[in-house]
């Protein structure tokens, strides 16, 4: 067999060949670098632009209220107790019961009562049997005494002894009126006309009055007329005055609204765990009765309205600018406490131009603008970045 030998330009060929395959693998290699490269630069080229979200100022109604919760309860709610002890021999009235001024709601064992009436009785028989003794005493007293068989001493005690004698009888009488009470006060009498809320007693219980008066029933004095006590925070209670309508819900029925005006303004405040209130009273009226006492009342005061004032969202007054922000002017660095600082968009849609306003009312979505700003003003309420993303809504400058 033959064997070709190389020529001369085969090997060039060759050598050109595999030079360029050692090469290859370094190009290859750069590759990513050189594409990651190309984007930063591209990148870099472009700028991350702020955008502004933005609402007009328009007019329209704001209500201001005061929110607080309550209880309700009956107009005149009375108590009613005992003032003797002993045991419930009769019950006559329940949860619910309507009851009449006078009318006989329970009664109490009164054997005991009956015999100190009769003890007291006889006591009072007893001393004024006495005084007619003691009376004829003294009579025999002063007839004996000019005839010397008395002495002075025995006439003097004989008067004492008739005066005191007659002091007795009022003693007893006293007592006979107290063991008379008594027994009439085993007899648990409804004081004003009402309806029964409460009954703690039960038919048979023994009761105790030595310490204090047990009380054996609640009576409200109707309830088609009530009333809501409501703590009003010290921060809101400057706002509140009789007269202004409320409104007001309950969990009972949590889809209806009922309605109440404010009647009283207490002075007296309550604190609790360092929070300040103060009771606002609350007429309410329940004609359908489909209120009740002890009911838990989420209150709602107007305490200001405004049919037709130029108005912002509260976002536009909350809006603080990013830091990378261009502004047409430098925005002030203090405020005074009646004025608060809003932003629009300048000419070329990009520079912030901040506004100095003077805010009035508030019902938590929209601000009243008294001053400072004109209708269909834009007003920046939040920042939109390249990414979409909503920069925080930040403090106003210091005021």
């Amino acid at each position: 067999m033959e064997i070709k030998r190389p020529t001369v330009k085969s090997m060039k060929i060759q050598h050109r060949y595999f030079k360029n395959i050692a090469f290859a693998p370094k190009i290859i290699s750069r590759a990513p670098l050189i594409a990651a490269l190309s984007l930063a630069i591209l990148a870099g080229c472009g700028h991350d632009a702020v955008r502004y979200e933005t609402a007009r100022a328009s007019q329209g109604r704001i209500v201001e209220y005061v929110t607080a919760s309550g209880t309700l309860s009956a107009v005149v709610s009375v108590d009613v107790g005992s003032q003797v002890s002993g045991r419930i021999s009769e019950l006559d009235a329940d949860f619910n019961s309507r009851v009449k001024k006078g009318q006989v709601v329970a009664e109490i064992d009164p054997t005991t009562y009956r015999a100190d009436l009769l003890q007291a009785e006889g006591e009072l028989a007893g001393a004024k049997a006495d005084v007619l003794l003691k009376r004829e005493n003294l009579k025999r007293k002063k007839i004996l005494f000019p005839l010397k068989v008395a002495s002075q001493s025995d006439l003097d005690q004989a008067v004492a002894e008739q005066a005191e004698a007659k002091a007795t009888v009022i003693v007893k009488q006293a007592a006979l009126q107290k063991a008379r009470a008594n027994l009439g006060y085993c007899k648990i009498i409804a004081p004003v006309d009402g309806m029964v809320i409460t009954r703690k007693v039960d038919l048979g219980q023994t009761i105790n009055a030595a310490m204090s008066t047990p009380v054996l029933f609640t009576i409200a004095q109707g309830i088609s007329k009530m009333r809501i006590k409501a703590d009003v925070s010290e921060a809101d209670i400057g706002q509140v005055r009789d007269g202004q309508p409320v409104d007001f819900t309950v969990d009972a029925f949590a889809d209806e609204i009922f309605h109440g005006t404010v009647t009283q303004v207490r002075k007296s405040a309550t604190t609790s765990q360092n929070v300040v209130t103060y009771q606002t009273i609350i007429s309410v009226a329940n004609p359908g009765q489909k209120l009740f006492p002890g009911m838990t009342a989420n209150v709602s005061i107007l305490v200001a309205e405004k049919p037709n004032a130029l108005r912002i969202p509260n976002a536009a007054l909350r809006f603080s600018p990013p830091d990378k922000a261009v502004y047409e002017k430098t925005p002030p660095a203090r405020l005074r406490r009646d004025q608060r600082l809003v932003y629009t968009i300048g000419a070329d849609g990009l520079k912030l131009r901040p506004l100095i306003v003077n805010p009035g009312i508030s019902d938590g979505v929209y601000t009243e603008i008294s001053d400072g700003l004109k209708e269909n003003t834009p007003v920046v309420i939040s920042t939109i970045s390249s990414g979409s993303k909503k920069a925080s809504l930040g403090p106003p400058p210091q005021m």
